[in-house]
């Protein structure tokens, strides 16, 4: 492979990117830029080394064997830049900078953004980024600073610190109330409608909570998205698997009494080591620690905490 004096980072984190994205619509998305320079770029690179990195199929960009003995060089370039990034970022001194943190949506809008006016202005000077994507999202690769998660790492180089608990319940609507059967729910499930997630988030834990419920039964409605679940029990579709302090927000919504095992998961703060240092990544994981301290009763559901609706 012919040597370029003259390669940039930039270089490499265009062939990077569409090298694990497979497109380049994809990757001009990850990048922030078009279609067309992600094209250019790859070309360019191209021509200076004088080989074909990837051929073009229907199903996307693959690889050539010159292209995946690039990746392998590439990655180590990768790893020692975000290497640099982060001693630099962890001997800041200011409480100045962009944070970025990788959680669900769930918790972005209905725990963090409502208290980030207060944080702003004690911290003006840090701009806090809020990635709330399905898919995983990596400290190592700086893809964020900071990540809430509902499952404890067992690996790499984070420390972790868990900030709660958070519990499920079964909820539905007022004009559904009547349909559920009499005596105790956990005995007549067969009975109820539920709505159910599609079969991408199988993953889920209150997703196969309910596959093990309908044991093949058909749900009532299938969504793709928490809101959904949200919205079709509140038009009366049935029941829906919704953490507590989601689905005690909204008054028209019951808690149904249930004795049998529910859903809750642990959630837990993950910082990258290096990243531990920075006072700008500091100050942002004191603010989530206090919140979810602060939402500790919300988050596990107890009726204490909201008012009693349950049928």
């Amino acid at each position: 492979m012919p040597i370029i004096e003259n390669m940039e980072w930039d270089d490499l984190r265009y062939f990077l990117s569409v090298a694990r994205l497979g497109s380049l619509t994809a990757a001009s998305h990850e990048l922030r830029v078009s279609a067309s320079t992600v094209r250019r770029r790859l070309l360019q690179l191209e021509h200076d080394l004088e080989i074909p990195l990837f051929s073009h199929h229907q199903t996307g960009y693959l690889l050539t064997d010159d292209g995946a003995d690039l990746l392998s060089y590439a990655e180590s370039v990768e790893a020692s830049v975000f290497d640099l990034e982060l001693n630099i970022a962890g001997r800041s001194n200011s409480a100045i900078g962009q944070v970025r943190i990788a959680t669900a949506e769930n918790f972005a809008n209905f725990l963090i953004i409502p208290e980030l006016n207060e944080f702003h202005s004690k911290h003006p000077g840090i701009v806090i980024e809020l990635s709330t994507g399905v898919g995983s999202v990596s400290l190592t690769k700086r893809e964020a600073d900071i990540a809430v998660r509902l499952h404890r790492p067992e690996q790499g180089n984070v420390n972790i610190r868990k900030l709660g608990v958070m519990r499920f319940g079964l909820y539905c609507s007022a004009s559904y109330k009547p349909s559920l059967p009499g005596g105790s729910l956990e005995e007549n499930l067969e009975l109820c409608d539920f709505i159910v997630w599609s079969e991408d988030y199988n993953h889920l834990p209150m997703a196969q909570w309910l596959q093990r419920v309908l044991a093949g039964r058909p749900p009532a409605l299938v969504t793709h998205s928490l809101y959904s679940q949200v919205a079709a029990a509140r038009a009366g579709f049935g029941l829906a698997i919704l953490p507590c302090f989601l689905g005690d927000m909204h008054p028209d919504l019951l808690r149904v009494e249930f004795e049998g095992d529910l859903v809750e998961q642990e959630i837990w703060l993950v910082i990258h080591r290096d990243l531990s240092g920075s006072l700008r990544v500091r100050v942002v994981a004191d603010f989530l620690v206090e919140l979810f301290a602060k939402n500790k009763a919300r988050l596990e559901g107890r009726q204490d905490t909201v008012a009693d609706r349950s049928p």
